[in-house]
């Protein structure tokens, strides 16, 4: 069985509502129950195994010293020539630098610091060449005094360990582990927080014909295998931090899916991150082709995630997701 709370944020709350993953703003009185080849059922939270219910509301450990009980925005800094939507904008430090203090200034909480692109049909880039990339604008911008915590966009252990050394305090693998099998190694050895994502294939290739039984409860069973490897491996729950990977190998109707149902995934006891920021499914839905002109489908998804007690919004657009953010806590607090 699989239990989703159908979140609410209604300032009318009844005595029996429970918070959801802590969040003072959002809560549930109410879970659907899900299962493999079954109709799904509404059933009141008493009807759910302590358990679950345990996960389902126990607020989140902090992030690199960020409160995961108010959302949080996690500002993209693409060093890549390819990148779908900035790509060779931010390939020199001065500008690396330069746009990351912006970002900062307009409410970025955390910086995410990627040297190989994953939009569909990147190319790999060897490890040499992503650390080049890479690493100098970790040193530089903690050489700049930026003192927002640094994320590394990478599936390869080496690449993070680079960046670790240069002073980033986050990894963030689109594989889940699953690529290189020392990062297991260089997760535990440190204490830096780690996202897992799915994704369905590599980017060359994820987006020819993917294929779900059911997406929602595959990327859910996927991420519980993924915590369980972390586990293993001496990585604490506490320091994961979980991501659906909407586009990565999914379809326009898969993303819906998994939009709609992200509160699933707070059964699993981790942060949840949410990265669509100027995909193309909201190019394709919004009928705009261009991706830097898609910040408000982007904000009008991340507000959603924000009603499902999502934690972390992965976004370019820094300043228009920062405004309705303080809009929507104001009218939800």
């Amino acid at each position: 069985m699989y239990y989703r709370p159908i979140a609410q944020t209604d300032h009318f709350r009844p005595t029996s509502a429970q918070p959801l993953a802590g969040n003072p703003h959002v809560w549930f009185v109410q879970v659907e129950r899900l299962q493999r080849g079954g109709s799904s059922k509404v059933v009141w939270v008493g009807d759910v195994p302590s358990d679950i219910l345990q996960r389902l509301t126990t607020p989140r450990s902090p992030i690199a010293e960020l409160d995961m009980n108010t959302p949080k925005l996690m500002g993209v800094l693409n060093t890549t020539p390819d990148s779908f939507s900035d790509g060779g904008r931010f390939t020199g430090l001065d500008a690396a630098v330069r746009h990351a203090r912006q970002m900062v200034d307009q409410g970025a909480h955390i910086l995410d610091i990627g040297g190989e692109s994953t939009r569909p049909g990147a190319a790999f880039v060897p490890v040499k060449e992503e650390i080049n990339r890479t690493t100098p604008v970790i040193t530089a911008l903690r050489d700049a005094g930026v003192s927002a915590p640094l994320s590394i966009d990478t599936r390869k252990a080496d690449v993070a360990q680079a960046a670790l050394e240069a002073g980033a305090g986050i990894l963030n693998d689109v594989s889940a582990m699953s690529f290189d099998v020392k990062m297991s190694d260089i997760a535990a050895k440190s204490p830096a927080p780690i996202c897992l994502m799915h994704a369905q294939g590599d980017p060359k290739t994820m987006q020819k014909d993917p294929h779900y039984d059911d997406v929602l409860l595959d990327v859910f069973d996927y991420l519980e295998s993924r915590i369980a490897v972390a586990e293993a491996a001496g990585i604490d729950r506490n320091r994961i931090i979980l991501d659906p990977g909407i586009g990565f190998g999914k379809t326009v109707s898969h993303n819906l899916a998994l939009i709609r149902g992200l509160s699933l995934f707070h059964g699993l006891g981790c942060p949840i991150l949410l990265g669509v920021s100027r995909k193309r499914f909201i190019g394709t839905i919004g009928n705009q082709p261009e991706a830097d002109k898609r910040a408000s489908g982007s904000v009008a998804i991340a507000l959603h995630g924000l009603m499902q007690g999502v934690q972390i919004i992965r976004a370019h657009d820094i300043e228009e997701h920062a405004q309705a953010f303080a809009l929507w806590q104001a009218l939800h607090s």
